[in-house]
């Protein structure tokens, strides 16, 4: 989430942001007036419970008297005046513990109000990112230039009609084994998934991310803190008898790793990698891409984390999309990359470059990775800290995809032969050992 304290300070700054993601500005003042609310209550439990401390005080001592005198045989008026003194004390006390209960309960609910208020409101978008939805796009720059079928003298086939031809693809036996939208790879169609996973992580090693092997089932902390469950828990698959849910990105359990720790980023930023399954349950897309692997429930993704500085994030976020880029470059598929608009980031990213590979049957790009500067977001959230002069400071965290399975899509319909046959991009051809995907081959 983001800082209270900026909120209190900036207010129009977070409302133009939710303006630009097509949010309601309304959220903030919902937000302020819960911390106000908080604060007050706050303010008034600890000074009513600094003065029951001290009625208690006076209870202890007017009790003392009492048996002092008591004890020493006073005067029966004098002892029935003590008396009364300590009951009327007794009495002040317990209405004073009754306050204290009933404003610690008022303190709490308007903390839970707060915490419910600041989740509504999505990351304060970085300065430049467009406003709008999912069209609103910019595109920043174009690689490569799609290749003229026509004048080849063939029609394209699309990813689905090729991998089944070649023997890699069997959605059928997916269906009956699972559902619909699940699949098989099969042979040099798998082979080739893990060709390109492979590249990715040895790219990741050399650019010096540290592998991490992470659970792909995360508790609700975890997929909160990373922000997956505030507009699309419907895209989330849950175990509800465990309580526990399959994630759709290792982003989610990179960004739990450190959760509740102050790290030591005096050397620069950590950064890990990641390959693992992914679930998505894909709400809502009812009839969208349903012929191949497009829009699937379940995928392989290398994603990268890392954790940096927050004057560091902008130049990390470079970084990533760099690398990401040269990937793509080692794919030989034509690509763009886009500012993605603000109504398309997703709540824990402040800005999110997409790149997108040129997909010739379709005529048009798709999505094939994505980087997100998440700035403080979610570790505030997870309490991620660095230690610093001035006392423990909320890193920043970025994520970026660096190969997954959809990549197969654009691969395979820009590598294709008249006959059906599919060349293998060269730099996944020592990790495949072959040049060319055929039918039949395993």
């Amino acid at each position: 989430m983001i800082d209270i304290k900026f909120l209190r300070e900036n207010p129009d700054v977070v409302r133009a942001s939710q303006r630009a993601r097509g949010e309601d500005p309304a959220t903030v003042d919902a937000a302020l007036a819960a911390d106000e609310r908080r604060r007050a209550a706050l303010g008034e439990f600890e000074s009513t419970r600094a003065g029951q401390k001290s009625t208690s005080k006076d209870v202890g001592a007017r009790m003392g008297a009492l048996a002092k005198a008591t004890k020493s045989g006073a005067d029966p008026a004098r002892i029935a005046e003590l008396t009364e003194e300590a009951d009327a004390a007794r009495a002040a006390a317990a209405q004073l513990s009754e306050r204290v209960k009933a404003l610690e309960a008022e303190s709490g609910r308007a903390e839970a109000d707060l915490a419910t208020a600041m989740r509504r409101i999505g990351n304060v978008i970085v300065d430049g990112v467009p406003a709008g939805g999912e069209d609103d796009f910019v595109v920043l720059e174009t690689h490569g230039t799609p290749r003229d079928f026509a004048a080849e003298g063939f029609e394209p086939q699309d990813h689905f009609a090729l991998l089944e031809g070649l023997g890699a693809l069997d959605t059928a036996r997916g269906v009956k084994a699972a559902e619909s939208r699940f699949y098989y790879l099969i042979g040099q169609g798998a082979r080739l998934e893990a060709a390109m996973l492979d590249l990715a992580l040895a790219t990741a090693h050399e650019h010096g991310f540290t592998r991490l092997g992470v659970p792909t089932l995360v508790n609700p902390a975890t997929m909160a803190g990373a922000g997956f469950l505030d507009a699309h828990e419907d895209e989330v698959y849950r175990l509800r008898d465990d309580d526990l849910f399959l994630t759709g990105t290792s982003e989610v359990a990179l960004a739990g790793f450190h959760a509740g720790e102050v790290i030591d980023l005096s050397d620069g930023p950590r950064r890990y990698v990641a390959n693992t399954t992914c679930y998505r349950r894909e709400a809502g897309s009812y009839g969208k891409d349903t012929r191949g692997i497009i829009r699937v429930h379940q995928f392989q993704k290398v994603e990268m984390f890392v954790y940096c500085r927050p004057e560091d994030a902008a130049d990390e976020h470079a970084r990533l999309l760099s690398w990401e880029k040269d990937m793509l470059d080692r794919m030989e598929v034509p690509y763009r990359v886009i500012d993605v608009a603000a109504g398309d980031l997703g709540g824990p990213a402040a800005r999110k470059f997409d790149s997108e590979g040129w997909v010739p049957t379709q005529g048009r790009y798709r999505e094939l990775t994505s980087t997100s500067n998440c700035t403080t977001f979610q570790a505030r959230r997870l309490n991620v800290r660095e230690k610093r002069e001035g006392g423990n400071q909320i890193v920043a965290t970025l994520n970026g995809t660096l190969a997954t399975t959809r990549w197969l899509v654009s691969i395979v319909e820009n590598h294709q032969r008249p006959d059906g046959t599919v060349d293998v991009p060269a730099a996944l051809r020592p990790y495949l050992g072959v040049d060319r995907l055929v039918p039949g081959g395993r």
